[in-house]
């Protein structure tokens, strides 16, 4: 499933770089994940790099985005060949 940011999120800039995606973006006033970018870094890193560096614990599964872990596989891999 993908992941998105609660209204918590402090707009820090800490999760946008660690993202082998390019998932995360600025947006007002915090900052937002594009579902169809977001692999949960699965085929990248054993766990979601935004998570793991976000200091307000803001970033959370996105339930509007069930995705099995085959499934964030795939779209990984059409993302990066």
């Amino acid at each position: 499933m993908a992941l998105s940011i609660t209204e918590d999120c402090t707009a820090c800039d800490a999760c946008v770089e660690p993202c082998p995606n390019s998932a995360i973006s600025v947006a007002d006033p915090i900052f937002v994940i594009d579902s169809e970018l977001c692999t949960e870094c699965v085929g990248h890193e054993d766990e979601p790099q935004c998570m793991l560096v976000c200091p307000a614990d803001c970033i959370i599964p996105d339930p509007a985005h069930p995705e099995t872990q085959d499934e964030l596989l795939a779209k990984y891999q059409s993302m990066h060949g």
